[in-house]
């Protein structure tokens, strides 16, 4: 699940905030000392996350990300292509290290949309595991969606009622509603969701994200706002309070906020956990649609490498926000790979649990 983002280590330093976690039996706990790994291999990026437990949550200790864009014209063939498959495993061969040099003891690698709606999907997972050795598993969308939520959770309101919590990925994105934590489990929590089959690089296919006109930016919107009715009319009878806000994990809520803070290169400390409101977002949006396809290369924020997938990013926000008007947002620079780290130092009873799926 991973869409514009922009790509830059994590901070050693960052702590998890506190979030609420999974009911996974009573496995024999793990020592403090344990390494664990949580690896997510999206459409478009390959991002490793490697921690050791803490007191107050878990220590990020080495991290990885590369565009790989595996699912590159994907949605026209259905079959992951060998160039993209190559440099798929150059980047897994480089997280493998990274994994033998720390002494990870426990990992969960994970793999989603472009492998999901490959053909060739499961022939690629064990290609993976014939030359670079590395067992990655396909998760389904409810998977993918929980542990997004999980790896975030923390930074919702707690006086909100109910919030919209949604991830813009390369091929799919997920859409939650989440209700206040009474202390409940995530799974409680999740009132509705949804997987929409679309994301950065799936759209720009469609529609095309190096020249964007106002005409084929709102083509985007309109497709993305019919994609969505299934879960706005799910969501149509839930309590929208004064507190209520939108909560984005992903490389083009990232990015956004980025262009609203005026940041030369971007920073992770400074983003993570900071709130837009709708003029912001507007304001930020509108920056990213008027400058050149060279002008988003030249960017700090974005790069060559995003160029031409962050206005359909920013297309999936637009539609997002119109479906569920909110006063303010919330930006997270954490997710998925934090939700699986949850998930197993809660399995592993070495760290608070995280009620959401486990393996």
């Amino acid at each position: 699940m991973d869409g514009t983002g922009a790509g830059a280590p994590v901070d050693p330093n960052m702590r998890a905030g506190a979030s609420p976690s999974l009911n996974v039996g009573a496995p024999a706990p793990r020592p403090f000392g344990a390494t664990y790994a949580a690896l997510d291999l999206g459409t478009n990026n390959c991002r490793l996350l490697v921690a050791r437990p803490a007191r107050d949550g878990f220590r990020i200790i080495d991290a990885f990300s590369r565009i790989v864009r595996l699912g590159e014209g994907l949605s026209h063939t259905r079959r992951l292509g060998e160039p993209a498959i190559l440099r798929t495993l150059g980047a897994l061969d480089i997280c493998r290290d990274k994994m033998e040099a720390r002494g990870v003891t426990r990992a969960r690698l994970i793999a989603t949309e472009a492998c999901r709606a490959a053909l060739n999907g499961p022939e690629f997972v064990a290609r993976v595991m014939y030359e670079i050795g590395l067992d990655l598993e396909i998760v389904d969308r409810e998977t993918e969606a929980l542990l997004a939520a999980g790896g975030c959770a923390s930074l919702a309101d707690p006086e909100a009622e109910g919030i919209v919590l949604f991830d813009i990925g390369g091929g799919s994105s997920e859409i939650v509603w989440l209700a206040r934590d009474t202390g409940s489990s995530l799974r409680q929590r999740v009132r509705h969701w949804a997987s929409l089959p679309l994301g950065v690089v799936t759209l720009s296919e469609k529609f095309g994200g190096f020249e964007v006109s106002a005409e084929i930016y709102q083509r985007m919107v309109d497709h993305v706002t019919e994609e969505l009715q299934p879960f706005i009319a799910a969501a149509a009878g839930e309590k929208r309070c004064a507190k209520f806000h939108l909560l984005g994990t992903s490389g083009t809520v990232t990015t956004i906020a980025g262009i609203h803070l005026g940041l030369l290169r971007y920073d992770r400390r400074r983003v993570d956990g900071i709130w837009m409101d709708e003029k912001d977002v507007t304001a930020a949006i509108a920056t990213l649609r008027a400058m050149t396809y060279a002008d988003r290369v030249a960017n700090g924020c974005i790069g060559h490498d995003r160029a031409d997938l962050v206005l359909a990013g920013c297309a999936i926000f637009d539609a997002i926000w119109r479906a569920f008007p909110a006063p303010r947002v919330r930006i997270a620079d954490r997710g998925l790979r934090e939700g699986l780290l949850m998930q197993m130092m809660g399995a592993d009873r070495v760290w608070a649990p995280f009620q959401g799926p486990s393996k």
